[in-house]
């Protein structure tokens, strides 16, 4: 395991974690270990995000469990056009309906996400029922007053476009934001949270630290994506939420934020964007 950080001086959320994967053939640690060892070094909040039916459920019922969770659940881009390929329409209808009851199932079930589009790993095959499972997402956290967390690898102008359509809801987070200043201006416009992790810190990231040299900050979020995306100089190894005092410090020498105010100020934004403290 790579050694802790020296802890933050102010609190902050991890706001995208995958509590329940391990990287390759390794189990994940017990959830219980992964908090108190993040809790150590300030992050003292997790977002426990469920990408596909069994990891919605279990990000339900950790946030019950535990205090320092809240939850978001969806079919991610890419989990769409499996389930149709292999048990069909209507096992993809009762896949959404199932995240529907999921999202309104518990008060720490704050988000509905990830959801959105990726052209990375589905190819054109895959992509209108992939943009049929982001309406129905967008529209889940709409009506239950839940936050968005969207995925977009690869598709900035689709994913701008199926929000314009829809109408994006009233808070919104750019998981794993990857785009250059144009598009973060472009989602800011539109009301949404940038959500910075790993990634910032890596050599060739030159646009989105410019990107996130321009964000506003009552609008800067970080994340792990843990068990990915881990930041330098530990990049390739197995990330997890205690890592993310390094991609806060970036940040900060980044935007030239003083570290302590860029804490408060996370901190403060992930409360907002996902609908008050837990």
């Amino acid at each position: 395991m790579i050694s802790a950080p020296e802890p933050l001086p102010h609190p902050v959320v991890d706001n995208h974690c995958h509590l329940d994967i391990g990287r390759g053939d390794e189990q994940p640690r017990p959830a219980g270990e992964a908090i108190a060892a993040a809790a150590a070094v300030g992050v003292r909040r997790i977002v426990q995000i469920g990408c596909d039916l069994p990891g919605a459920r279990w990000a339900v019922a950790a946030a019950a469990e535990h205090p320092e969770l809240v939850a978001g659940v969806a079919l991610h881009p890419n989990e769409a056009p499996r389930i149709l390929a292999d048990g069909g329409r209507a096992a993809l209808e009762a896949a959404w309906d199932e995240i529907e009851r999921l999202a309104g199932a518990h008060p720490k079930v704050r988000a509905v996400g990830e959801t959105g589009l990726d052209a990375f790993r589905t190819g054109e095959e895959g992509r209108a029922v992939q943009i049929e499972s982001f309406r129905r997402h967008v529209d889940i956290a709409k009506r239950l007053d839940k936050t968005l967390v969207i995925h977009d690898r690869d598709t900035h102008d689709e994913v701008l476009e199926v929000l314009d359509g829809e109408g994006a809801p009233e808070r919104w987070v750019m998981h794993c934001f990857s785009g250059d200043a144009a598009f973060a201006r472009a989602c800011l416009d539109r009301g949404a949270h940038l959500s910075f992790a790993g990634t910032v810190t890596f050599k060739n990231a030159d646009p989105l630290r410019e990107a996130l040299r321009i964000a506003p900050l009552d609008r800067v979020l970080v994340e792990t994506d843990a068990p990915y995306l881990t930041p330098v100089p530990h990049r390739g190894r197995t990330n997890a939420s205690y890592l993310v005092p390094l991609t806060v410090r970036a940040m900060a020498a980044e935007r030239g934020d003083d570290l302590t105010e860029l804490c408060a100020a996370i901190d403060a934004n992930t409360e907002r964007a996902f609908g008050g403290s837990w």
